[in-house]
């Protein structure tokens, strides 16, 4: 039997120094968002040189620091949180009536495969029309009051919701069910505890999908007769050259979909605590 060289002998499959960079402080929970501001403030050092700069007129890019000034106007005198709530109250009602409806057809249709076989068509001829497209429809058969603006919501967030339920419900592992009926488990534990477990991922996945679908959506719905909200205030500002108050609009829809999507987040770990 040959003896293992010197080389062989040192040789060690960790790296030591892989593990010290993993376990640094810089990848805890305020070293990862200390880290991912980086993106932000280089971003905001170029806008700020451009238009320290003059690169471009006042008109089409203002300065970050004209932007925190008329957000900081804006809260003061109480608008942007009314223009807030309005579009939150939307985007939350229309992602909620979305999931309401998205749920049950995707556990039916991940469920019966003769089911998604026969639908599937149709939603794939529905799903790649832009919802923006349906504000004529909206306006048709809603008027132009909150239902419209809820419709064209539900109608963006219901596709992303609805095909990740079927990804999550239809790839549950034949070996899970399997082996959960050999232990005499019935159909709705079946269902409860292993199907839909198994698809909370993909669940919270078109969650975030859809979310993100309701807040592109707000805009366009928000063109419908709307006289508060982000959407309206971004096309106030474009209508009356206020660049500043687009930008203030655009950065206020960024931060309460961030909000809500780190909420999201959570919820997903939550949920799947038991992986």
């Amino acid at each position: 039997m040959e003896k293992a060289s010197p080389a062989t002998k040192s040789w060690n499959p960790s790296l030591p120094h892989i593990d010290k960079i993993t376990k640094s402080p810089l990848l805890t929970y305020g070293g990862k968002a200390l880290v991912g501001s980086i993106g932000i403030v280089v971003v905001l050092a170029i806008w700020l040189a451009i238009t320290w700069l003059k690169w471009l007129p006042a008109a089409l890019l203002p300065s970050p620091l004209e932007v925190a000034d008329t957000a900081a106007n804006m809260l003061r005198n109480g608008s942007l949180i009314t223009h807030i709530q309005a579009s939150l109250q939307r985007v939350l009602l229309g992602f909620l009536l979305a999931f309401i409806l998205a749920l049950p057809l995707g556990v039916a249709l991940g469920t019966w495969e003769f089911l998604r076989n026969a639908l599937n068509p149709l939603i794939e001829l529905i799903r790649p029309i832009p919802p923006i497209a349906m504000i004529p429809l909206a306006i048709l058969w809603f008027g132009i009051g909150e239902m419209s603006k809820i419709f064209i919501i539900v109608y963006g967030a219901f596709f992303p919701l609805l095909l990740n339920v079927i990804g999550g419900v239809s790839q549950t592992e034949a070996l899970h069910i399997k082996a959960a009926q050999s232990l005499g488990a019935s159909r709705f534990h079946i269902f409860y505890f292993v199907t839909l477990r198994a698809a909370i991922p993909n669940i919270v996945i078109g969650m975030r999908s859809g979310i993100s679908m309701a807040f592109i959506c707000l805009v366009g719905s928000e063109l419908i007769a709307a006289n508060a909200g982000l959407g309206f205030l971004i096309q106030e500002g474009r209508a009356l050259y206020k660049t500043d108050q687009v930008f203030v609009g655009m950065i206020a829809i960024g931060l309460v979909g961030l909000a809500i999507n780190r909420l999201l987040i959570a919820l997903g770990t939550y949920l799947i605590r038991w992986k």
